[in-house]
């Protein structure tokens, strides 16, 4: 027994041995098989790997099915603060983690979409997660942006398109240039596409998926960045050391050096010096703050992906586009920046254009999916810039879709003004004829805002719109004309000219008291009874017996034109110059009240017997002095004074006449001669309401120098710019002063102009309209403008397009086709003729005649013994 154990103790070491001797054998072996077999190895790599790339993507295609999309509008006057954009900034971040348990990280993003397809200057939407809509569909910009749900977008497929991928180069952990709120951040990306061109297929499209850092993926990159700090902390300390070694060894071997030896050496008590002791630099602490940079800190720390896309029908446009695009990203570049992934290889360039980064890039692109290079790394604040729409501080350019091209004979739009792209081209822009209700026109004389005027009129009459252009001045009559005649356009013109010139001078006419157009009787006394009164400034507390003596004589005079009418006789009809004979000629005073006792209330009857006999001769001074200054202007006295007017501004209204009214001056009379022109057209105009809205005609008067015209009827001018929208009716307005004008006229402009422009002009003359803009632009840079040029707000689909700056159009440019010189003196006489325009010598003798006509007209249709009965009731 004793023997057997040594035995048995060998006998287990040398299985112990064998099996290490075998298990290294084993071991090389298997690493000899692996490397003769590498290949092997090598393809079950492959495949577990395409496995499970395949997975994933399947994975996160699923995930990417699930998104939303929200489309963020602002308002005109949006102005964030950092700190609302730095909180949309965490609420896209958040966002992103807003996917199932499963979805990989490559489907956890958000997108910030910027894209210029010709629809806006900048459409912003965001896209991401479904779990997040509710997150991200209020911001903390509040009312200033509305957030909507957003459409799919489908492109039509370009001839020509450009991708690229921006990662960021430089220093790495250094953040991008703080870029301040005001210029916009934005500014740089819209002026890249303000040139972009529709009708081209020009399209550019910037996409920005923003992704939480995954805590592993930050802590690999924070060790590799310290690791590589040390390092070269010690081959900096190395080198230093090599250095101070050199030095050291070269001051040893120096004749110097050598030369100190020995003399120290041969003084007495001397003793040479040794080797120099060379202390090696000891590796600078590194520390993390200053090598990490903004990768120091977890908080609001997420990786981006920058895609960018342009494409058009024509070649080289979306290449020059995406050079542009990479020029305005090099705005946010400091100590880092942004730059274009791929290769330059000569004039080539290799990047997400050419395989193999063109298919990831399409995928990454169509699915959403973000994949950010390694380098992508920014904190929010770098981002603030991307992180909102375009705010007030952001200059848009003037896009088609904004203003519609202005197009010859088109009913649909109106000339407002040439406007000037960003690349050179000019178009003709207008807005659309239903959407502009109104418009006003400051600016100082010659500045061109008649002439912009007169050109939108033109076009409006070629395109088959009827219109009234009132002009104290008469300037603008023989400026439309030689555009005006047309064939097609003669039979629609009717020239009112009232300045009576030439030797034989034509005058057209019209009896404010005339009711032979069908007008109704207490509609007609109610117009020269309010146009007296705002011409002369009358009320009911500084003139009452003055207005109730003109408004029962009206009443009287109306009544007798009822009768002559209905008789058939509109010949017969009474005048407005036959208010002096009612109130001073008894005979005709007592017949006419005869011939209409019946038709007049009980209430007007009532006056005439009772009070009129009561009233001094004096009483009537008032109300007759200002019919005398009328017949004492042959001119005025020969319009006003026939008894069957052609002048029918509510027939001109329903046949798209195109009339053109040119009073004679801006005195006393000329004032109420204009006011009752006014008060008239406020009546024809309201009754259109008997006419379905519907069937109701479009039709614009232009008033030219509203100063001259609201100082003979403010208020009844200020009712047009309140009313007339409802019967279709659209008044222009142009004056150089809007101070000058009467208070309720100039709010009334302010408040309901659909169209707002000015031309340069003083600064305390055009700050009022500056106001109106929030003085963007601001008075100084209005007032510098050059002649002819024009700031113009205008309303296109609802919504306020400007102020944007235009030059206003010249007749002789715009309509050089529509000229016609040599048929204007055939326009002149159809104009006359169609205002039923005689000449001035004939009218005088039929207006003389008219007293007599009238007095025998009442005689008749006086009952028999009227004269006798009644002649002490109105004594």
């Amino acid at each position: 027994m004793e023997s057997a154990a040594p035995g048995l103790t060998d006998r287990t070491d040398e299985t112990v041995t064998s099996q290490i001797l075998d298990l290294f054998t084993g071991l090389a072996g298997a690493v000899d098989w692996c490397f003769d077999h590498w290949y092997l190895l090598a393809l079950a790599v492959a495949v577990t790997w395409c496995v499970g790339e395949a997975v994933v993507r399947r994975l996160a295609e699923r995930a990417s099915a699930e998104r939303m999309a929200l489309e963020l509008v602002p308002v005109r006057h949006f102005d964030p603060g950092v700190e609302e954009i730095f909180r949309r900034g965490v609420q896209l971040a958040r966002a992103s983690t807003s996917m199932p348990w499963w979805a990989p990280r490559r489907a956890k993003a958000v997108q910030v979409r910027l894209r210029a397809d010709g629809s806006s200057p900048m459409r912003y939407r965001i896209e991401g997660p479904a779990g997040g809509e509710r997150l991200l569909s209020i911001t903390p910009f509040g009312p200033d942006v509305t957030v909507k749900r957003g459409r799919p977008i489908v492109d039509k497929p370009r001839e020509h398109t450009v991708r690229a991928e921006f990662i960021l180069r430089g220093k790495l952990t250094s953040p991008l240039r703080d870029v301040p709120l005001a210029p916009d951040p934005l500014q740089p990306l819209i002026d890249a596409v303000s040139d972009l061109r529709t009708e081209l297929g020009d399209l550019a499209e910037i996409r920005l998926d923003i992704q939480r850092a995954p805590k592993w993926a930050l802590r690999a990159r924070r060790l590799q960045l310290m690791s590589a700090a040390r390092r070269k902390e010690r081959r900096e300390a190395q080198r230093a050391a090599r250095w101070l070694r050199q030095d050291a060894g070269g001051i040893e071997d120096s004749m110097g050096w050598q030369l100190q030896q020995l003399l120290l050496k041969d003084k007495p008590g001397g003793t040479a010096a040794g080797r120099r002791l060379v202390m090696p630099p000891v590796p600078r602490r590194v520390e993390p703050a200053e090598v990490l940079g903004k990768l120091a800190d977890d908080d609001h720390l997420v990786r981006v992906q920058l895609l960018v896309m342009c494409a058009s029908n024509t070649e080289g446009r979306a290449q020059a586009r995406l050079a542009q695009l990479q020029a305005a990203f090099d705005v946010f570049g400091g100590r880092s920046r942004w730059a274009m992934r791929g290769w330059r290889l000569g004039p080539w360039r290799v990047g997400a254009d050419q395989w193999p980064s063109r298919r990831g890039f399409e995928r990454r692109w169509n699915l959403g999916h973000c994949q950010p290079p390694r380098a992508n790394w920014v904190r929010l604040e770098e981002l603030t810039g991307l992180l909102k729409p375009p705010t007030v501080h952001c200059r848009l350019p003037l896009l088609a879709g904004d203003l519609p091209d202005f197009v010859h004979g088109d009913p649909e739009v109106l000339l407002q003004g040439i406007y000037r792209g960003p690349d050179g081209r000019e178009r003709l822009v207008a807005t659309y004829a239903e959407e502009t209700l109104f418009e006003v026109g400051v600016g100082k004389a010659g500045g061109g805002k008649t002439e912009r005027a007169l050109a939108q009129a033109v076009g409006w009459a070629h395109a088959g719109g009827g219109l009234m252009f009132v002009d104290p001045h008469r300037d603008s009559w023989p400026r439309a004309t030689t555009f005006l005649a047309h064939e097609t356009l003669m039979p629609r013109i009717a020239l009112i000219d009232l300045n009576g010139l030439g030797s034989s001078p034509r005058v057209s006419s019209w009896n404010p008291l005339g009711v032979h157009h069908g007008q109704a009787a207490h509609e007609v006394v109610e117009a020269i009874a309010d146009a007296y009164s705002s011409a002369l400034g009358w009320d009911d507390a500084t003139a009452p017996r003055a207005i109730t003596i003109l408004t029962a004589a009206l009443a009287v005079l109306v009544a007798v034109n009822e009768a002559a009418c209905q008789a058939g006789r509109p010949e017969d009809q009474a005048t407005i110059f036959h208010v002096r004979a009612l109130l001073t000629d008894a005979v005709f005073r007592k017949a006419a009240l005869a011939a209409v006792a019946g038709r007049l209330d009980e209430e007007t009857r009532s006056w005439w017997q009772v009070v009129f006999p009561t009233l001094p001769p004096d009483a009537f001074a008032v109300v007759l002095n200002p019919i005398s200054r009328l017949a004492a202007n042959p001119v005025t006295r020969a319009f006003l004074g026939q008894p069957v007017g052609v002048y029918n501004i509510r027939a001109a209204m329903d046949s798209r006449m195109i009339v053109w009214v040119c009073p004679g001056g801006n005195g006393p009379t000329d004032r109420l001669l204009t006011a009752l022109l006014a008060r008239d057209l406020l009546r024809a105009v309201r009754s259109r309401r008997d006419t379905p809205e519907e069937q109701r005609v479009s039709f614009r008067p232009y008033f030219d120098e509203l100063i001259t015209l609201t100082g003979a009827s403010p208020e009844t001018i200020a009712a047009m710019f309140e009313d007339f929208r409802k019967y279709k009716c659209q008044v222009h307005g142009m004056t150089q002063l809007l101070a000058r004008l009467p208070t309720p006229v100039r709010l009334s402009l302010v408040q309901n102009a659909s169209t707002l422009a000015t031309t340069a002009g003083s600064r305390s003359a055009i700050a009022p309209i500056t106001a109106e803009w929030g003085d963007s632009p601001s008075p100084e840079r209005v007032a510098t403008m050059e002649r002819f040029e024009h700031y113009v707000s205008m309303n296109v689909h609802g919504r306020r397009v400007g102020p944007v700056q235009l030059r206003g159009p010249h007749l002789d440019k715009v309509f050089a086709a529509q000229a016609r010189p040599q048929k204007v003196r055939a326009l002149e006489q159809a104009a006359l003729a169609n205002a039923g325009a005689l000449p001035l010598s004939q009218v005088t003798e039929l207006v003389g005649e008219q007293l007599e006509r009238v007095t025998a007209f009442v005689c008749e249709l006086a009952p028999a013994g009227a004269d006798s009965g009644s002649a002490g009731e109105y004594e």
